[in-house]
């Protein structure tokens, strides 16, 4: 008989206890999951921040197709000052922008790491085909490798069309794209890929990586601002975890300044 008492009232007692750790313990593991959640987003808006300050000025653009953001631009590699003049023995050898032919400078101050896949790009304002380097007017292949204080790139017949007021170039590899799409709950980014005048949204060679799962919603709008000045990239993404039927979203919100000093 006292046996049976007590087996009733540890049966009570447990469900007592039950009813008031219950709430706790599901408030903990959702925290758990909006804290990898929230782990998982800052991170890739980081890493997407980090990559676009570094892009050449006036190369990003942004295109929406249906639900699917598509982020683009060419990073910049390295850079300098172009010799645009001859010294007073008429030496060196100058970036000549009358010259079709022409297909090396020298390059004032320190030397520039270059390889054979990177891009000679001058003055690029993004307006037109002459200083659109997505349209190839004012981009050159680099021929050169190695660290040079020559700079030698393909010439293509015809001269590269707008000097630069303060003489500067950029070297820029192939290019990036970030991919948020919601209906396959990723965002990826891309690289390694042919560059092309109009914007891609399908990349058939190159190489892609994971940034981020559980993608629920996502936005990316850029203002590009005047040229020579800096523009805004606005990044939102919406989280979700809906492990065991508790659904938990997390949203963050950036803005990152793009500088377009050409």
């Amino acid at each position: 008989m006292e046996l049976i008492v007590v087996m009733a009232v540890v049966g009570i007692l447990a469900g007592i206890v039950a009813v008031f750790i219950r709430n706790p313990i599901q408030a903990y593991l959702a925290m758990g999951r909006r804290a990898e959640l929230v782990d998982i987003a800052d991170t890739a808006l980081q890493r997407v921040a980090r990559d676009v300050r570094g892009a050449l000025p006036n190369s990003l653009r942004v295109t929406q197709v249906g639900d699917v953001y598509y982020l683009e631009f060419l990073p910049v590699e390295d850079g300098g000052r172009y010799r645009a003049e001859a010294t007073g023995s008429a030496t060196g050898d100058i970036l000549d922008f009358a010259d079709g032919t022409d297909a090396s400078f020298d390059v004032l101050g320190p030397a520039v790491t270059a390889t054979a896949d990177h891009y000679l790009v001058v003055y690029n304002l993004g307006l037109d085909a002459d200083s659109d380097a997505w349209q190839g007017g004012n981009r050159r292949t680099v021929t050169s490798s190695g660290s040079v204080s020559s700079l030698a790139f393909a010439a293509t017949g015809s001269s590269l069309p707008l000097e630069s007021p303060s003489r500067r170039f950029f070297l820029t590899g192939t290019p990036v794209s970030y991919v948020c799409d919601p209906a396959a709950g990723t965002l990826r980014r891309h690289w390694g890929y042919t560059v092309s005048s109009s914007q891609p949204t399908a990349f058939a060679d190159g190489a892609s990586a994971l940034l981020a799962s559980r993608v629920k919603d996502c936005s990316m709008t850029y203002e590009p601002g005047a040229s020579q000045r800096l523009g805004q990239l606005t990044l939102w993404l919406l989280l979700e975890n809906a492990e065991d039927g508790n659904a938990e979203q997390v949203s963050l919100y950036r803005e990152v300044v793009v500088n377009n000093d050409a």
